[in-house]
């Protein structure tokens, strides 16, 4: 077998659940890393410094990732189109991916960089800060959008990769950066006393180590397809189908600053900086606990877009079954644990906070989404992956400006606090019975081509 469509074969060939365990167990592990990186700047933060600069790096975070909603962008649009073209073995498109990723990279680099930097004192006060939580917030998000450039370049290289189906190739080449950030961010805040930019001149090193690992991988020709890692062209056709294609990932990431904005609005404007600080680190455990299902979705990806490609539909809908089945059965067991010892968990970021019973029980609200999760992941994974983005993108943009926007603003300011929790819990409710009407009737659409019948 060619070593180089190894994996190919593999995705159209091996048992899904093989298939299933081969991709996602490398994906889920440099998601763990991930998520550990980013819920161990939170504890970091917390620990050598405060709640006030924990409440500010929340502030600019959300502001900050999205330099990585535009690596999404171009990467998830490129993977998309690369893992068809794999199936259908349309090596013409393949050749002009690489090229014109690239040049969407440099593009929404400049264009989203550039302005922020010189907004984000305005930028981190929209957001709610105010004080010295603004000045930590500002802190924190200028330092990453000096090394903007390799966040998104990065980034979008390593999503080209898991789209060939080389899900361990692109968890090593991610766990490089990430381990140097894990060990560089207490070392910076706490003995290099830089604070809060410290924590992101860590991320920033860890960034440009991802990258360049990235592009030396392509350089060397290590792709499974044809392609110039030092390319720079544009296609209209390759273009537009990257940016239609990696569209609902980027809506997801823009729309998450939405929710962020009108949810930290939403607790300054009935709260204080504590709350702040709880709602911070209660996101935060919520979103490391989500790290394994965003490993599920990168693999699901490849698999269902290389057999739509090659047109095996029903090894495209067993596939995004098997990957929700067994997401679930893997968060299910923290959420129980969340559930019945939240105290114990919020404990881990906020040592020395003291709770109430109510702050315990809205975290127990807040992490009753959890098990509708994995299939909400898995169907907005999917959705791109079968050539019908426009589902992503309009539930997201839905969910966010039809339900988040409305719900922040009325029920906080007229019932208090909680319903900050209470809101999101049942918009995620809603947005999921809404997505499992989707799927069911693209699971319709998806036809079983005939078997041709054999010659008498």
């Amino acid at each position: 077998m060619d070593l180089k469509n190894q994996q190919k074969e593999l995705i159209l060939n091996a048992g899904l659940t093989k298939v299933m365990w081969h991709l996602s167990l490398p994906a889920i592990l440099a998601m763990v890393l991930f998520g550990l990186n980013a819920f161990m700047d939170t504890v970091y933060i917390g620990q050598l410094m405060d709640e006030i600069a924990l409440a500010g790096v929340a502030l600019a975070y959300p502001l900050a990732s999205i330099m990585m909603g535009f690596g999404a962008w171009a990467g998830t649009g490129a993977a998309n189109l690369l893992s068809i073209a794999l199936g259908k073995n349309d090596t013409q498109t393949q050749e002009r991916i690489l090229g014109n990723t690239t040049l969407m990279i440099l593009i929404t680099t400049a264009i989203f960089a550039i302005p922020s930097y010189y907004m984000a004192e305005p930028l981190i006060s929209m957001m709610g800060g105010n004080g010295q939580v603004l000045a930590y917030g500002v802190s924190y998000f200028k330092t990453t959008l000096l090394a903007s450039p390799f966040w998104i370049y990065g980034l979008g290289l390593n999503f080209i990769i898991r789209g060939e189906g080389k899900m361990k190739t692109a968890a090593l080449m991610m766990s490089y950066g990430l381990i140097v950030n894990l060990i560089l961010t207490p070392i910076f805040i706490h003995y290099f006393d830089l604070g809060v930019a410290g924590a992101a001149w860590a991320t920033n090193i860890g960034m440009l180590i991802y990258c360049i690992v990235g592009y030396f991988y392509f350089y060397r020709r290590k792709a499974s397809f044809s392609c110039d890692i030092n390319s720079l062209v544009y296609d209209k056709t390759v273009f537009q189908s990257i940016l239609k294609m990696g569209f609902p990932g980027f809506i997801l990431t823009i729309m998450s600053l939405v929710q962020a904005i009108v949810v930290f609005n939403a607790i300054v404007g009935v709260g204080n900086d504590t709350d702040l600080a709880f709602f911070a680190a209660a996101n935060r455990i919520l979103l490391f606990i989500m790290t394994p299902l965003i490993g599920f979705m990168r693999a699901l990806q490849p698999v269902v877009g290389i057999n739509f490609g090659a047109g095996l539909y029903t090894r495209v809908k067993d596939s995004f079954i098997l990957f929700t089945k067994t997401g679930f059965f893997i968060v299910a067991p923290f959420w129980l644990m969340l559930t019945i010892f939240p105290e114990a968990s919020i404990r881990l970021v906020l040592p020395g906070m003291a709770f109430s019973m109510q702050d315990l029980f809205n975290l127990r609200i807040y992490m009753l989404v959890l098990p509708v999760l994995p299939f909400v992941l898995m169907s907005m994974t999917f959705f791109p992956a079968i050539n019908e983005e426009k589902y992503g993108s309009i539930i997201g943009l839905a969910r966010q400006l039809v339900f988040y926007v409305p719900v922040m603003l009325i029920l906080p300011r007229y019932f208090g606090i909680d319903w900050v929790y209470y809101g999101s819990t049942l918009i995620d409710l809603a947005v999921g019975i809404w997505i499992f009407l989707v799927v069911k009737k693209l699971f319709a659409k998806l036809k079983v081509p005939p078997v041709p019948s054999k010659p008498a």
